[in-house]
């Protein structure tokens, strides 16, 4: 099975997962090491786990639980399965709030509660998203527990310390956005764990970290384009970006024209007047 390594963190990995089995193949028994949650994106395979057997197909969820078997079964023709896989540390499964028990649950089928998430989740996998794969995975742990549990997230205003707290690390992405900056480094700056960060970052700022980051580092890009005549792949990595088509995609969604219209508009400016 080619397995692919996306993100690695201590508290979160993300994995992709292209399975090649097919009916002829015989299952084995397998068995979780983490925390898990695999978002399935292609194919079509059962799953028997904690003495329930599941059908799962695209937009449904494995749910790893250390410890826990389970075995893959792969009975009908169509095989090239594929599944992205957050997986969790304790500590940030902890963090999260929600009890334990919510991990037995083994699958779930495609809910409207979570396959959008899981879109999400697929998008910043392919670079297309506006989350980085951290928050993605920080998203959809959140609201995998708040289906499961039934519990949803408290929607009252940060208090005055926290609030404090993330706008000052906000300001410090701001001068510092030119930088690599991980969502664990974004939350050390506030004191919260990365899912307290992101939850109360979005409720005070209307916007998750990495697109604030994102936006300070466009910010910077569209004030350099409009005062230098440096290179545009040099500006887009003196922002912070680390690919020049990554860079030029999301400046022309942003912007609504490329970095060098934008800069080829500004020289016109500059002549009229």
């Amino acid at each position: 099975m080619p397995i692919t390594t996306l993100f690695e963190s201590p508290p979160l990995s993300v994995i992709d997962y292209r399975c090649t089995a097919t009916p002829a193949d015989r299952p084995f028994a397998e068995q979780h090491s983490t925390f898990s949650l695999s978002y399935v994106r292609k194919g079509t395979f059962g799953c028997r786990a904690r003495g329930q057997s599941f059908d799962l197909v695209p937009g449904s969820f494995l749910i790893g639980y250390p410890g826990d078997e389970f075995m893959c079964t792969h009975e009908h023709p169509v095989c090239g399965d594929e599944c992205l896989s957050f997986q969790f540390a304790p500590d940030l499964a902890d963090a999260v709030e929600g009890d334990r028990a919510a991990w037995h649950t083994a699958a779930l089928p495609p809910l409207a509660e979570l396959v959008p998430v899981g879109a999400l989740a697929q998008a910043a996998a392919d670079g297309q998203g506006t989350v980085s794969l951290e928050e993605a995975g920080v998203l959809l742990v959140g609201r995998f527990l708040e289906v499961v549990t039934g519990r949803a997230a408290s929607a009252q205003p940060p208090r005055p310390p926290a609030r404090k707290r993330v706008i000052d690390a906000a300001l410090r992405i701001a001068e510092q956005s030119h930088e690599a900056l991980s969502l664990a480094t974004m939350a050390s700056w506030a004191g919260m764990s990365p899912f307290h960060f992101v939850r109360v970052f979005a409720r005070l700022l209307q916007l998750t970290p990495y697109q604030y980051l994102i936006r300070c580092r466009l910010r910077q890009a569209a004030r350099l384009l409009a005062e230098r005549e440096r290179p545009i792949t040099t500006i887009a990595y003196d922002v912070g970006f680390d690919d020049l088509s990554h860079f030029i995609r999301t400046f022309r969604h942003a912007a609504g024209v490329s970095p060098r219209r934008f800069r080829d508009t500004r020289r016109l400016f500059a002549e009229v007047h």
